[in-house]
């Protein structure tokens, strides 16, 4: 159900929604330790066209996520997580990793650190001054010591199913080493067919370009199946998921999808509108998503999009 918030109400964290509004704010419509999963891209601060400000420093940047993550820590219950999907903060061709930046602001907080997970993806902008960056960032941080965390709903196919325990292994000689449900996924993501999201310990989720079913208007869209491995690992059916920057809203659609209540913060109205449109489709399940699990379409020898074109041959010929 998709409800329109407006003035000063508390947000009903019992009903999955998108607000539209400024997170600093919003936020503060939220009731404190309700939040189970905060999972969410803050924006890079690169002069993106949602971005708060085109013109902060990267101090100025650090000060205003350092305020937002105060009150997302705030929200969270005990024994709550935090996914944080974050790239590099860019100038002048210098790249400064937005991870080194938010960690210490969330050791600050209190949160601890259960995982830095790399998630690779296929395509992106092509450098000309230094390597293609194809990776980004997933801290995964807890409030307390005591966490949620489910991995049989992600384990993955053992690769060597047949391994048993040596001999001089007493008591259990011989058995089967493996978890015969699987084993835990690591935390590099690489998403690749069932060898990526069932089968291999690396996360290569295809990233939302072009001809991705998921595609939207919104220039940095992350993807379904990235969402999915973090609300199914760290929340239970009727938990609440919060992503106090929607987008286009994946992480709200993806907790509706899995039986969470799913609460999305937009500060452009277009996005807002169009998360809303998104999740309804959902809803009806008319909405078009990327099956998790299925391989990225690589052409094949036999197509002209595969083949090296003649001038390329000629210059490689002199």
């Amino acid at each position: 159900m998709d409800r329109v918030i407006h003035g000063t109400d508390m947000i009903d964290v019992r009903v999955t929604q998108i607000v539209n509004g400024d997170a600093v704010q919003q936020l503060d419509r939220m009731p404190d330790s309700s939040v189970q999963l905060c999972v969410t891209s803050p924006p890079y601060n690169i002069g993106k066209s949602y971005e708060k400000s085109t013109n902060q420093t990267l101090e100025q940047y650090s000060q205003w996520m350092r305020s937002i993550l105060t009150k997302i820590s705030r929200k969270l219950k005990s024994g709550g997580s935090i996914c944080l999907q974050v790239g590099n903060y860019v100038k002048d061709g210098i790249i400064v990793p937005l991870d080194y930046i938010f960690y210490p602001i969330l050791m600050d907080l209190g949160l601890s650190l259960r995982n830095r997970i790399i998630w690779r993806y296929n395509f992106g902008l092509h450098a000309k001054h230094r390597l293609s960056g194809r990776y980004e960032v997933i801290l995964w941080v807890t409030k307390g010591l005591e966490y949620k965390f489910n991995l049989d709903p992600i384990r993955i196919p053992q690769l060597y199913p047949g391994k048993r325990h040596a001999a001089r292994k007493v008591g259990k000689a011989g058995m089967p080493s493996g978890n015969p449900m699987g084993k835990n996924p690591s935390d590099y993501w690489e998403f690749s067919a069932e060898k990526a999201f069932f089968g291999e310990p690396v996360w290569d989720i295809p990233n939302v370009k072009s001809k991705h079913p998921e595609k939207t208007e919104h220039p940095c869209q992350f993807p379904n199946e990235l969402v999915e491995r973090c609300v199914l690992a760290f929340t239970d059916k009727g938990d609440l998921v919060l992503d106090p920057f929607a987008g286009t809203g994946t992480s709200v659609i993806c907790a509706d999808i899995h039986g969470r209540v799913g609460v999305g913060i937009e500060l452009l109205k277009d996005y807002a509108d169009n998360a809303r449109s998104r999740l309804q489709l959902s809803q009806k399940g008319e909405l078009a998503l990327r099956p998790s699990g299925i391989e990225p379409r690589l052409p094949k020898e036999t197509e002209r999009v595969a083949t090296v074109p003649t001038e390329w041959l000629r210059k490689q010929a002199v």
